[in-house]
């Protein structure tokens, strides 16, 4: 559902919001490369999310005004079937079965394990790419954009091929999707993109070689850079206690199931602890590990299917802003 509020690294505050805001000064105008503005329709999963959280998405993103008592009763009539599920899947989601890769995806494994974000952004914990069955997976996602999956089946065709599948899942051209910025008064920056995975990537210490075709307002001992940009949008997983909880990919996941494909390539981190599942699960995972490791039967892909516990409506279409705000302290400190 995305991410809101202050984030901080370094001395830089990075705020991450939903949709562009008309008060920000002189903000990017909407990506050139714009998708049809029209309403797109979204699947929510209900009965999970607190009836609060439930009535505030949809009443966010519906297109027309719900009404409250008609969402209550949805949410309600979810509740007890995921109650129900409770009892008759139990355990459905531990031990998923995982399959190494067989020779004939090879050289498409060896091209893929070529590209420096696989190397050097799965490289904390024991990771491994294998077929795994997206309908036992869980997932934390609990909103379908059926606009966007409708576009990479129409890319993808009725009948994907193995290599297709696979370039899908685990794509290592990153196509960049269209994004716009530009800079806010003297201490700030704003991006604005369609696409949901734009981000804040870090700050990155460099030296003046690292800097070409800018002249230097003078000699230059360092530079600090804010990195905004787009993850490697790989379809990866963590897999801690017996269980497999889909970190990103969840429209392509999506996608491919409803095509009937239900096992797929993916990159699989492996957990032996909290500790670790603390530095490469998602948020939602981060706060509440208990829920999504413990639970007899928790939000599983196979849900986004079940007529009896999601909702589809219409709703508008959000771009992803991301604005960096920096502050500079020159001050005289005492010589030691």
């Amino acid at each position: 559902m995305g991410v809101e509020g202050p984030e901080e690294e370094g001395r830089a505050s990075v705020l991450v919001d939903g949709r562009p805001q008309a008060s920000i000064g002189a903000a990017p105008s909407r990506p050139r490369e714009d998708p049809a503005a029209e309403p797109t329709e979204t699947i929510l999963l209900a009965g999970r999310p607190t009836l609060r959280r439930f009535i505030r998405f949809v009443s966010r993103n519906s297109v027309a005004s719900p009404d409250r008592g008609t969402l209550i009763q949805e949410w309600q009539a979810a509740r007890q079937h995921v109650l129900a599920l409770e009892s008759t899947e139990r355990g459905l989601a531990d031990h998923p079965e995982m399959t190494p890769l067989g020779p004939e995806y090879e050289p498409l494994l060896v091209e893929f394990l070529k590209d420096p974000l696989v190397r050097h952004g799965f490289n904390t914990v024991p990771t491994d790419v294998a077929l795994v069955e997206l309908d036992r997976m869980v997932v934390f996602q609990l909103h379908i954009d059926l606009a966007f999956v409708r576009s990479l089946q129409a890319k993808l065709g009725p009948a994907p091929s193995r290599e297709e599948i696979f370039r899908t899942c685990l794509p290592y051209d990153h196509p960049s999707p269209p994004v716009e910025w530009s800079r806010l008064k003297r201490d700030g920056f704003v991006f604005l993109s369609p696409s949901n995975d734009l981000r804040f990537l870090g700050t990155m210490p460099l030296e003046p070689r690292h800097i070409a075709g800018y002249p230097p307002r003078g000699n230059v001992v360092g530079v600090v850079g804010l990195a905004v940009g787009f993850g490697g949008n790989f379809l990866n997983a963590v897999y801690a206690e017996n269980r497999l909880i889909l970190t990103n990919g969840s429209h392509r996941a999506f996608a491919l199931r409803e095509l009937g494909i239900n096992r797929v390539p993916c990159i699989v981190q492996h957990c032996s602890d909290r500790d670790e599942l603390d530095l490469v699960a998602g948020e939602m995972v981060r706060k509440d590990p208990e829920y999504y490791l413990k639970h007899p039967r928790p939000p599983l892909l196979k849900d986004y299917f079940d007529p009896r516990v999601r909702k589809v409506f219409p709703a508008r279409r959000f771009y992803r802003q991301v604005r960096l705000k920096f502050e500079v302290d020159e001050a005289f400190v005492p010589a030691l």
